[in-house]
């Protein structure tokens, strides 16, 4: 009964914390809380968790197989790199263009918030090299305990987390541009395509350490 207990409450907090910076869900998330209202979101936060679920389960248990895979995980590192920057233009160049993006999003709402939320979490492929290093730590460090049907209860906390975290984010980030009304059209052009660089660069500097300083050294 520990053992299940401390999987969960594990799960969990790795989970809600690593919810945090998970960028264009939480931005799309937030989106459709704002134009379709919180039974659309929660929808989207399933669909979103759908996914995870199968994310979570395949990297706990090839953990150690995906970490030794170097030319996949260098090939992630890179990808993760451009990706962010791409988000960053994206971003900043709707904003230039509001009745278009007014077009596209009603457009993108005409979709199920579940399939929406299915789909952009495919794309998200930062969570490979997340959960398959934290997923490893916690097995080595003995945190938590995947032999026979206790990974589910791991499992069913890092799920819970990821909703709950989620959804307190979008929450608390709708209520704040509510009350901040002056700053809010700086939201779109400035704060979120700056979050994505500061992300952007955040993974250059991980992808050098990772694969050139040792070579430079080398030299």
């Amino acid at each position: 009964m520990l053992k299940r207990a401390q999987n969960m409450a594990v799960g969990f907090l790795v989970s809600f914390i690593g919810s945090i910076p998970l960028g264009y869900l939480n931005l799309a998330g937030l989106e459709i809380y704002s134009k379709s209202g919180l039974d659309n979101l929660i929808l989207f936060l399933f669909g979103v968790v759908f996914v995870e679920t199968f994310v979570i389960y395949f990297t706990l248990l090839f953990a150690k197989r995906l970490v030794e895979n170097r030319k996949l995980m260098k090939i992630i590192d890179f990808f993760a790199v451009g990706f962010m920057f791409v988000l960053a233009y994206l971003f900043y160049a709707n904003s230039k263009q509001t009745s278009g993006v007014n077009d596209n999003l009603n457009q993108y709402l005409m979709y199920s918030p579940f399939v929406i939320g299915v789909i952009l979490n495919c794309f998200n492929f930062l969570q490979l090299p997340f959960w398959t290093s934290w997923n490893l730590y916690l097995v080595n460090a003995k945190f938590i305990t995947t032999e026979k049907k206790l990974k589910y209860y791991y499992i069913a906390g890092t799920l819970a987390g990821v909703f709950l975290g989620m959804l307190s984010l979008i929450l608390i980030l709708q209520t704040v541009f509510q009350k901040a009304n002056p700053f809010s059209k700086y939201v779109m052009p400035v704060f979120i395509p700056l979050f994505f660089i500061i992300l952007g660069g955040i993974q250059v500097f991980k992808v050098y350490k990772k694969y050139f300083k040792s070579t430079a050294l080398e030299f």
